[in-house]
């Protein structure tokens, strides 16, 4: 089912920064998409799928993104959007066309009315060659989490880069420690099991004092 303009400006109002509202609704309105608000998934912040035996195309992001990550996730599928509304299935996913895209929706808003000083230094230096995610961008990562709405534990939370080696921390509950760094990813081992997992650098994590740590 298709937005209504009302139910569509009620979203972006809900999650975008104000002053971004209109420009993103005229997004909407020069080609149109079906919008959807998702629950937070681990694996991406937004999502775009081209479809070509459909004339209308979706685009979901996560509900629990803050209002300016909102905001560049917003403007990263709807420059997928873009391209291959033009270039069709022509074009990789992430390369020069959606590229291209990307950097022209997203300068009119590179202004401190929309994005605060603190975020725009990094998303700049983003913006020269974008990546397929902006979460690869550690820099960027860290201005923007400080607009998140709070890690809901007392203790203080930081990303897992941050850590040294060996270090034990706290993830979703559960216990492990630091291993080596395979290029956005980072080898964890979980305290209690021995087992092994690849997580995010830029996962946000509740570091540990030794003497709760358990030996390995």
């Amino acid at each position: 089912m298709s937005n209504s303009p009302t139910e569509l400006l009620r979203l972006f109002q809900k999650h975008l920064p104000k002053n971004a509202v209109p420009y993103c609704v005229q997004l909407w309105e020069e080609c149109p998409f079906h919008f959807f608000v998702k629950p937070p998934r681990n694996t991406k912040l937004g999502d775009f799928r081209y479809q070509k035996n459909r004339s209308i195309q979706t685009i979901t992001l996560n509900s629990d993104l803050n209002p300016y990550q909102f905001l560049l996730t917003y403007i990263h599928e709807v420059a997928h959007l873009r391209a291959f509304s033009r270039y069709g299935t022509r074009h990789a996913p992430h390369g020069p066309e959606w590229k291209a895209w990307f950097k022209l929706l997203l300068e009119p808003l590179l202004i401190e009315s929309v994005f605060p000083r603190d975020i725009l230094v990094p998303l700049n230096l983003h913006m020269r060659n974008p990546s397929a995610s902006s979460a690869r961008d550690l820099f960027l990562m860290k201005e923007m989490s400080k607009y998140d709405s709070g890690n809901p534990s007392t203790q203080p939370s930081f990303f897992l880069a941050d850590l040294a080696p060996k270090t034990h921390f706290e993830l979703a509950g559960r216990k492990f420690k630091k291993g080596e760094t395979r290029r956005t990813r980072i080898l964890c081992e979980e305290l209690s099991t021995g087992k092994k997992f690849l997580v995010s650098s830029l996962a946000k994590v509740i570091p540990l004092p030794y003497a709760f740590s358990s030996p390995i």
